[in-house]
């Protein structure tokens, strides 16, 4: 099974970033590769067990549930339903955590799946760099306006 993390340091206090990244509709915002999301059912943006229909900007779509959200540890946590991607069993977790001597923030982005091996390598890529990676050099811009 595949286990990938990537991180960055944003340069906003865990608060704030925590307060945009827990909101579980709200990756187009910040996330360049994501056109749109909608909520399914009248879905609160912080329930647990909420299913988000999102919109790549290729026009291919994922629905993903929210697993778990610990504001006390600004970890949040979700599963895909449905995808593009052959993947089994995805679980993937954003976490913000506080660098005390600077007022800025990491924010990890991991992700534990299974899928055949040929795919393995390609998958790890896809969402280490193209998804993750993407997602927070695009949480890093939205706190920098302007740079």
């Amino acid at each position: 099974m595949p286990d990938v993390t990537t991180s960055s340091v944003v340069p906003a206090d865990a608060e704030a970033v925590w307060r945009v990244v827990r909101d579980f509709d709200g990756l187009p915002t910040w996330h360049p590769g994501i056109s749109a999301s909608e909520l399914e059912d009248g879905a609160r943006t912080d329930q647990v067990g909420a299913v988000r229909h999102l919109t790549l900007g290729d026009g291919g779509t994922v629905r993903e549930r929210l697993v778990a959200l610990d504001d006390r540890e600004r970890r949040l946590t979700y599963s895909i339903l449905e995808s593009p991607f052959p993947v089994r069993d995805y679980r993937s977790t954003i976490r913000v955590l506080p660098v005390t001597a600077s007022g800025e923030c990491v924010v990890t982005w991991s992700v534990l799946f299974d899928c055949d091996l040929d795919d393995a390598d390609r998958l790890s890529t896809l969402f280490g760099r193209d998804v993750f990676g993407t997602g927070l050099s695009g949480l890093v811009s939205y706190f920098s306006p302007g740079e």
